[in-house]
């Protein structure tokens, strides 16, 4: 493999662009375009192309392609025999589906294939929310009418553009057939009643008959420039719905294969020229062994674009560890049984990796600077973020050891691309995202995600307007894009993986088509089109706006169940669009100093039993403890301290009863029950002995303040309008509704929200009233 390396001396398969200087080329100048050839051709090896100025330039891809400062192409022998096929295949006016592994790299070839011959692209991601209408025409209410929209497959037909269809795999199966007229014989019938017709049989007709009377009859011609490219995984490795013979055979397709090792060694020295090369092939190999893995580990594929963004790292800390630049970017300890993390930890020693973290940071320091930027200073190390505009109220981040490090963790990846915080629920995932916020003076976007969400709830969800016109409001993830702030995605791990794919592109390649129409660009695309002789207005007219450059996406997810049946939700499509920072559950000793610090200094009585039952539940081999220790998180056991340290006194706060309402005991399953109890019993908590006793008038106003048992709380002087809107209602004071009453008003004065669980007919709406 080294052999091979040193052999590769980085010469490319000969290719010109004649007459063709693609970044200097300005469709948008018209001044320019006389002095331009009318076809400029592209030649790759043997095959030659003629390029036809596009009627449409903000459509064309940019930026995919890369240039050397003397002007030439940028591109490995690999990319340029893939594009060589594409060029053939073009030229035959053959559809083309790309198949390989997961990552950007089947898409990023599409689009240097369409920016080197100029072609305009109408792009459509698949998952298995899409309709038949996303992809012919969607019926829109306007002004009291229905109006046809022309999607992106009808769109690319009649103007002769290249449609891609990203993601086949997640169609559901009645969906991909209805494009199999339109690849066989360019043919297709539309909703509005409108016929697509192939050039030919159109120009037949056209000799016979009048333009003006086949757009009476409904006739529209196809353009012969259309094209059709699809990017797929083969589903015998990767899960997803196999695609019908019929439609396969429409397909010349093509395997595309991760790049050699010399050209990925020689990508990653161009991306970090300071990085070791000793480094660099350590990497490599680590991530070209894991790839060729036997079948039989059933390992995920590892992400190689992402070595990239790792790489950057290193070059901006060359203290960190190869370990932890793995972790980030392979989280092998969280999503691997424990026979796969032990092959993992083999190759690792094998190639000379030490598992040993990076150095610990001592102090984390944040400093504005003049050009939009903050200044981040990690002990020595010095990043530069973009900052945000509004400053955020400080947060409930507490500075302990691991706290600190896991947060310089996920500074130095946010720096480089989006991240992932993978965490057991109530850990401190949240918490330490805004504290992140905090640090860069951002705002947040949170948007909580769930497993019937659909790909369009992601970018835009319809309503209807006051007039009764249907729109498309931006979901938070798109108001985040447009203005720069951090969207924040909580409960990755329940999203559907079809519907994760649509963040590929926007996540990747900083592009994303919304269902209105609309494109977002990143920053650097959008300025080329600025280069080419667009404005700002005339690109927000055509529906293209900028992506801001401090745009971020953070996602917050909990740890696959490993054994349980289930496939992981941490898939090879999942892993390739972020850096995973791992957190794990406080230690005894760090969550008792959180508390006290949160508590007002000293730790409340009875909360050394509730740690020691914490720390028991999640060490227990037990399934049915283990299943329990969730309940007893870090952030319930804060719950629990705040009322202890507020109530010491009251005869509600007991340790015991307290527990009992966390898990809902009376609830559970025998079983889980009695191993509960029996672990209860283990740290030393016991049940009262003496019942409360009942009090007669426990609940009174007294000097215009509320009182219940032994707990008050000040009426303050609310307005008729507020007034009007008390409930009223029969209620009858029984010993148990009130001490239930008298818990309730001590969670809500010190800010807890409230949840009653009970059977049908308890009286829970009486109690709220």
């Amino acid at each position: 493999m080294l052999a091979n390396l040193r052999a590769c001396s980085g010469h490319l398969l000969h290719h010109s662009l004649r007459n063709a200087r693609i970044p200097r080329r300005s469709w948008a100048s018209t001044t320019a375009g006389k002095d331009q050839p009318e076809e400029d051709s592209l030649t790759i090896g043997d095959v030659s192309v003629r390029l036809r100025k596009p009627k449409d330039p903000q459509l064309v891809p940019q930026q995919y392609v890369k240039y050397a400062s003397d002007g030439t192409l940028q591109l490995s022998q690999s990319a340029l025999q893939h594009l060589r096929w594409m060029l053939q295949k073009d030229a035959l006016r053959q559809d083309m589906f790309l198949l390989g592994q997961p990552g950007p790299l089947r898409r990023q070839l599409a689009m240097q294939f369409l920016e080197l011959t100029q072609r305009e692209v109408e792009y459509v991601a698949l998952s298995r929310d899409t309709t038949e209408s996303d992809l012919k025409q969607r019926r829109e209410i306007n002004d009291r009418a229905a109006i046809f929209h022309d999607q992106g497959a009808v769109r690319a037909a009649l103007n002769g553009r290249v449609l891609v269809l990203d993601g086949v795999e997640h169609a559901e199966r009645n969906v991909l057939p209805i494009l199999n007229n339109l690849l066989e014989n360019r043919e297709m019938h539309l909703e509005s009643g409108k016929f697509l017709m192939s050039p030919e049989r159109y120009d037949k007709l056209l000799e016979k008959h009048s333009r003006e009377q086949l757009d009476e009859w409904g006739l529209l011609r196809v353009s012969e420039q259309f094209r059709v490219v699809a990017l797929g995984l083969p589903t015998h490795k990767y899960k997803g719905t196999p695609l019908d013979p019929p439609l396969r055979s429409r397909f010349q397709s093509r395997n595309v294969t991760t790049y050699s090792y010399g050209e990925l060694y020689e990508e990653l020295q161009q991306e970090a020229p300071s990085v070791p090369g000793e480094q660099l092939k350590q990497l490599l190999t680590f991530a070209l062994t894991l790839q060729q893995a036997d079948p039989v580990l059933q390992l995920p594929d590892f992400p190689i674009h992402n070595l990239a963004l790792g790489v950057k790292m290193l070059a901006a800390n060359p203290s960190l560890s190869l370990h932890d630049v793995i972790s980030r970017i392979y989280p092998y300890q969280t999503m691997l049984k424990p026979d796969q993390k032990k092959r993992v930890e083999e190759l690792l020693k094998k190639l000379d990796i030490q598992l040993v973290p990076s150095p610990s940071i001592k102090k984390i320091e944040a400093q504005s600077q003049e050009n939009s930027l903050i200044h981040i200073k990690l002990d020595e190390l010095q990043l530069n973020l973009p900052e945000g505009q509004i400053p955020t109220a400080s947060t409930y981040f507490v500075d302990l050891p691991h706290q600190r490090q896991a947060l310089a963790s996920l500074l130095q990846a946010y720096a480089v691309g989006d991240v992932c915080l993978v965490g057991e629920k109530g850990v401190g995932k949240l918490t330490l995202t805004q504290e992140l916020l905090r640090l860069l003076q951002q705002t947040s976007e949170p948007m909580m995600l769930y497993e019937d969400m659909t790909s369009r709830d992601i970018v835009q969800q319809r309503i209807t307007s006051p007039q009764g016109d249907t729109v498309w409001r931006d979901s938070p993830l798109v108001r985040a894009a447009k203005s720069g702030s951090v969207a924040v995605l909580n409960g990755l791990h329940r999203l559907h993986k079809s519907t994760a794919s649509v963040l590929q592109r926007l996540i990747h390649d900083r592009e994303l088509q919304l269902c209105d129409g609309t494109t977002l660009l990143g920053a650097n695309r959008y300025q080329a089109l600025l280069q080419q002789g667009f404005s700002k207005e005339e690109l927000g007219k055509l529906g293209f706006l900028p992506i801001h450059e401090s745009f971020r996406v953070v996602a917050l997810a909990e740890p696959p169940r490993l054994g349980g049946g289930q496939p992981s939700w941490l898939t090879p499509e999942l892993l390739s669009l972020f850096l995973y920072q791992e957190l794990r559950p406080l230690r005894q000793s760090e969550e008792a100093e959180l508390l006290a610090q949160l508590c007002g200094g000293d730790l409340p009585a009875g909360m050394d039993q509730l740690l020691k039952l914490a720390q028991l539940l999640r060490s227990s081999q037990d399934p049915l403890l283990q299943g329990l220790a969730g309940t007893l998180s870090t952030r319930q056991l804060l719950k629990l301290a705040r009322r202890l340290a507020a109530y010491p006194e009251s005869e509600l706060s007991d340790v015991h009863e307290m527990l009992q309402n966390t898990f809902l005991a009376r609830f559970m399953p025998a079983l889980s029950r009695g191993a509960l109890e029996q672990a209860i019993q283990q740290v030393g908590i016991k049940p009262r002995e003496i019942k409360l006793k009942s009090k007669k008038n426990q609940i009174a106003v007294e000097d215009n303040s509320l009182r219940i048992g032994s707990t008050r709380w000040p009426l303050g002087n609310p307005t008729q309008a507020q007034l009007s809107k008390v409930p009223h209602t029969l209620f009858y004071e029984m010993p148990q509704h009130v001490q239930l009453l008298e818990r309730l008003l001590q969670d809500y004065l010190i800010g807890e929200h409230l949840l009653l669980v009970g059977n049908q007919g308890v009286g829970k709406n009486k109690l709220v009233d």
